[in-house]
């Protein structure tokens, strides 16, 4: 007898269209860099690159409707975002930024059910269902030891990987993560970035992060975004290999990118 294997069907989640992201104020407005366009489909790891400066933290917060967008469409599920309600983009999209948590005395366990939030009732009393979903999550991101464990007693990548099932545990479609291997030595980020592969693989999950470890992208990711304050070209790493856009992504007297071995070199 011949198993048949079932692929998940692959949805767009988000796109964006000529979205111009910066700062609104009173008396004016500030752009950062020019306008972007791209979508993602479901269980697909994105990836945005770029310069220090080219906005990757500030398009995160706009895709995450924490910040405002400048001008442009953005939709979630072919719905325009400004139409969510914040109860309704809560079960759409979790959001893991570089802030702090408010406070490092709440347990693993603790900080993780907080992800319940947007289905529980006004006292917030975990179901069973609540329960049964944050232990499923703890056991996907391996922080079994962690449990009750206080969040100051852990390491940064402890603690990047307490974040991810926090997201995790709210079970949106859509996860934003905010430069999640910041501190990292290279174990740990080729680590978490391959727990972020594989949350996508097994779930159907859509993940789009910053992140400054572009060869690791490079390898891991299925699409990315290159903010370079010109056409701001998105693709898969190899089609970005390609059409060569790496190569002018830092001045070409200082670093150069070898396209064979999808690495960067300092120049001498």
């Amino acid at each position: 007898m011949i198993k048949t294997i079932i692929t998940p069907k692959k949805n767009t989640v988000l796109s964006a269209q000529n979205l111009s992201i910066g700062y609104q104020t009173k008396k004016e407005q500030t752009q950062i860099g020019t306008p972007i366009s791209f979508s993602t489909n479901s269980g697909e790891l994105v990836a945005v690159i770029g310069v220090n400066g080219a906005g990757k933290s500030t398009l995160l917060r706009t895709l995450g409707a924490i910040q405002k967008k400048l001008s442009g469409e953005l939709l979630i599920k072919a719905k325009n975002i400004n139409t969510y309600t914040p109860q309704q983009l809560a079960l759409e999209i979790s959001v893991v930024l570089t802030e702090k948590i408010a406070s490092k005395n709440l347990t693993v366990l603790e900080l993780i059910a907080l992800g319940r939030q947007p289905y529980t009732n006004w006292i917030g009393n975990l179901t069973q269902k609540d329960i049964l979903i944050i232990n499923d999550v703890i056991s996907k991101v391996d922080i079994l030891e962690l449990k009750h464990k206080k969040c100051y007693e852990l390491s940064d990548g402890q603690m990047q990987r307490v974040m991810i099932a926090r997201a995790l545990a709210q079970d949106t479609s859509i996860i934003l993560l905010d430069e999640p291997t910041t501190h990292l030595d290279l174990y740990h980020k080729s680590n978490i970035l391959k727990l972020l592969k594989s949350i996508t693989y097994n779930t159907n999950k859509t993940i789009i992060f910053t992140t400054h470890e572009i060869e690791l992208g490079i390898q891991l990711c299925d699409k990315m975004l290159l903010l370079n304050n010109a056409n701001n070209p998105y693709g898969t790493p190899n089609e970005l290999i390609e059409q060569k856009h790496f190569n002018s992504l830092f001045p070409e007297d200082t670093v150069t990118f070898n396209a064979t071995t999808g690495t960067f070199r300092v120049k001498k």
